[in-house]
């Protein structure tokens, strides 16, 4: 047996946050889906998805319309944006109902002038695992929310955007490969690649783009109070001997929605240190 110590990998500025702005997203008009985050511990919290986001997206030159349904969580991440330099506005909406929805597509275009690009960073997983405790309502509520919610954001937005923008879809390789041994959860994430390449093709008829970054392991609030429920999640091996940053699943979305992806639509990034590739 070797004695040489598994590989970490290194935290780059982006990984951290750190890398300054370089113009990637000048004049564009973003609206991010869950750009606030959970609250596990306000003193050790990392960044979650949404607001690295959220800042990355600003700090590149977007202004950024942050949607959550908790608003002190949005107005937390805009208040980082406008410290930071950049533009952000808050709205306050629930993915799970209709005409928060609409109500809130509407207040971005408003608001921002336009849309050229959607972020959508919602998802939940309840229910115990296994199919066997799998609820109706629990499986509804769940799909309701990851599967429903996008799909009404794209609808509503897709006809505002404006022509070569982008919809950045968050998933998760849960999507890709079984794990979560929650079946709502596997399923939504799976049939998100379905919508995303539906709006992929819709979209194409004024060059709106779609695709979607699929997370693997994060450590995020949303991930670490994951972990508290089943503190295998936190153990996982991973090729990089760490899990990722919020900002790099966040640098991930950036590229999708730069015009360095400009030829790229109905495609799926997973993000997981070559969990799904190689394992």
């Amino acid at each position: 047996m070797s004695d040489r110590q598994p590989y970490v990998r290194p935290y780059s500025a982006e990984s951290l946050g750190e890398a300054p702005g370089r113009g990637r997203l000048n004049r564009r008009r973003i609206l991010v889906v869950g750009g606030g985050q959970q609250v596990v511990d306000a003193t050790t919290d990392p960044v979650g998805n949404g607001r690295a986001m959220s800042l990355l997206f600003a700090r590149e030159g977007a202004a950024v319309a942050v949607a959550d349904r908790d608003r002190e969580a949005a107005t937390a991440t805009a208040g980082l944006v406008t410290a930071d330099g950049g533009v952000a506005h808050v709205i306050e909406a629930d993915i799970s109902r209709e005409d928060d929805i609409v109500r809130m597509v509407g207040d971005a275009v408003d608001t921002l002038g336009g849309l050229d690009g959607l972020v959508l960073n919602v998802g939940i997983g309840v229910g115990g695992l296994g199919l066997g405790a799998v609820k109706s309502d629990e499986w509804d509520k769940v799909l309701g929310v990851n599967l429903r919610g996008p799909m009404l954001c794209c609808r509503e937005a897709l006809p505002r955007m404006a022509e070569g923008g982008s919809i950045v879809f968050i998933s998760s390789i849960a999507g890709l490969v079984a794990g979560s041994r929650l079946p709502a959860y596997d399923a939504s994430k799976a049939a998100l690649g379905g919508l995303m390449r539906h709006v992929a093709l819709e979209g194409s008829r004024k060059g709106v783009r779609a695709n979607i970054v699929a997370p693997g392991l994060v450590d995020t609030p949303l991930g670490r109070r994951a972990t508290q429920g089943r503190p295998g999640r936190g153990t996982a091996p991973q090729f990089f001997g760490r899990q990722a940053t919020g900002w790099e699943i966040a640098y991930a979305a950036l590229f999708f929605m730069s015009d360095e992806a400009v030829y790229v639509t109905g495609q799926t990034l997973a993000v997981d240190s070559g969990l799904t590739g190689i394992s």
